[in-house]
């Protein structure tokens, strides 16, 4: 029997001060104390500016969300600070250390494009966008090809609602995702051995699987730039290098696409990566992981515990090489 154990930061919601008023009373306090020294430290006015801009992204209002609890996990939650400083982020750099590079990320304005085997191809900011989906938060299982784990509560949308706005045409099979290109700001992509931007694919019976998520928040809160702000791909069944982040562009394809590992070493990632812990990695087993934030290493699932979800999308396919 699960037993859930309340953790110490939890609070009724009675108890909770909702982030909105919290945001507007710190900043009618930030006016208030500086109202006396405005006029003699204008350079101080242009830093709490600057700090304004950093703090207030324009979807916060919008989070936390609704919890959906049908999809249940039997791991207590990675801690925050854990999943906010312990990212992949090859467009910073092949350290996990990328947090303080990412932040020069621009994500306003941002745009996403969606085109292809469409029946209209259409250029979309991201604000207009999330007006449109039916945001949740769901709380899932990560698994790392590098084989860590972690559990995430994110908020965003399913990944069907796109399609279903995009209005796909029957003829496409793939859809294709692509991250921004931008190596002025991302230091990782001035690399030129690498194939950017980095490309991922689903196949259409994939992204409109009830699983496939796009990922808009973290924590109750707008997702981090580390983290993949402002649109992430969670495919919980699959290694996390599939989870392609800071997408700008959704095209729906009747090719399947060569993503950016695949293009890589072929030899040792493909294009499905679903998890399966009796297909090892040519460098390393994949039968256990390591529980980040805990001292655990626990024994992988087939499908990252998802089967029943998601192993009918690949009956008729064992000829593929469907995990790696």
């Amino acid at each position: 029997m699960l037993i859930k154990v309340k953790r110490g930061w939890e609070l009724p919601e009675s108890a909770a001060t909702p982030e909105r008023v919290f945001r507007d009373r710190r900043r009618l306090m930030k006016a208030v104390a500086a109202g006396p020294i405005l006029l003699a430290a204008g350079a101080t006015l242009s830093a709490c500016s600057a700090e304004a801009e950093v703090e207030e992204d324009p979807s916060a209002s919008l989070y936390p969300v609704e919890g959906n609890s049908r999809y249940k996990v039997d791991r207590p939650m990675t801690p925050e600070e854990l999943v906010t400083n312990y990212n992949n982020f090859y467009e910073f750099g092949s350290s996990k250390d990328i947090a303080a590079k990412a932040q020069q990320l621009p994500i306003r304005p941002w745009s996403v494009t969606i085109d292809g085997l469409v029946d209209a191809p259409i250029t979309i900011g991201i604000d207009e966008l999330l007006a449109k989906m039916p945001l949740e938060e769901r709380v899932y299982r990560l698994r790392c090809v590098e084989a860590w784990s972690i559990t995430i509560p994110w908020s965003g949308f399913p990944l069907k609602a796109l399609v279903d706005f995009a209005k796909p045409l029957g003829s496409a099979k793939y859809l294709v995702m692509e991250t921004f290109l931008n190596p002025e700001v991302a230091s990782g992509q001035r690399a030129v051995w690498y194939p950017w931007p980095y490309v991922e694919g689903l196949t259409m019976a994939e992204a409109t699987n009830e699983l496939a998520f796009i990922a808009t928040g973290l924590y109750g809160k707008p997702i981090p730039k580390q983290n993949g702000a402002p649109l992430r791909l969670a495919v919980p069944w699959k290694y996390g290098f599939k989870s392609i982040k800071s997408i700008v562009r959704f095209t729906f394809s009747d090719e399947r696409p060569v993503n950016f590992w695949q293009a890589l070493a072929a030899s040792e990632y493909g294009f499905w990566a679903n998890v399966n812990p009796e297909v090892p990695h040519p460098r390393w087993s994949q039968a256990t992981e390591r529980v980040l934030g805990t001292d655990e290493r626990v024994p992988t699932r087939l499908f990252n515990g998802y089967a029943p979800f998601v192993a009918d999308l690949y009956e008729g396919l064992e000829g593929e090489r469907l995990f790696a």
